[in-house]
């Protein structure tokens, strides 16, 4: 019988670690290019406010837009439900297609940084209240280099108006963006996971 000891192993594991670190990016992906970016933004419920009003938010490419002229789609929309209660829906949540998602975590807005791989809910409306902090990631797109892949985000919602006056049944919210695709990583700057 032939025993391979500890020591062995972790030469050849350190040696592989040391040529997939020598031959570029250990995620086998393309270097990023676009930093991670914060913007603060306002959406519109989809009822109850007029049409001209963005309700929608494309990830992609950081843009609020209206849903009735937007011929990218969006990866996710605002609205407030006949009892008052504001939420967040992602596409399949409006019957699009089950492919945006989004996910309340618990941790302060920049405790977090990195998406999680799973676990999002992409069917059903999500309520939001101030001060909660979501991850979201984008309707699945073709990368450069051939993949499909997500884009990601985090939203920390900073307060909701459900008035009915001119500039009511609004949410605002900082939301950082990471549109390099293929990555995870929710920090400023370039994203290294």
């Amino acid at each position: 019988m032939r025993t391979v000891s500890f020591v062995s192993v972790t030469l050849v594991l350190a040696g592989a670690v040391a040529l997939a670190a020598g031959c570029g990016d250990p995620l086998g992906l393309p270097a990023p290019t676009i930093p991670n970016r914060t913007d603060t933004v306002s959406l519109y419920a989809l009822s109850g406010t007029p049409v001209t009003t963005p309700s929608a938010y494309i990830i992609t490419f950081r843009q609020v837009v209206r849903t009735d002229q937007s011929l990218q789609g969006f990866d996710f929309a605002f609205d407030i439900e006949s009892t008052g209660r504001p939420v967040l829906l992602s596409t399949g949540a409006m019957g699009l297609g089950r492919s945006s998602g989004i996910q309340r975590t618990l941790h302060a807005f920049d405790s977090v940084t990195v998406a999680p791989a799973g676990n999002y809910n992409s069917d059903s409306a999500l309520a939001v209240d101030s001060n909660d902090v979501m991850i979201l990631h984008s309707r699945p797109l073709t990368c450069s280099y051939g993949a499909t892949a997500a884009y990601f985000a985090k939203l920390h919602v900073l307060a909701i108006d459900t008035t009915s006056g001119p500039n009511g049944r609004r949410i605002d919210f900082e939301i950082l963006t990471n549109v390099n695709c293929g990555y995870r990583g929710l920090e400023p700057g370039l994203p290294k996971r």
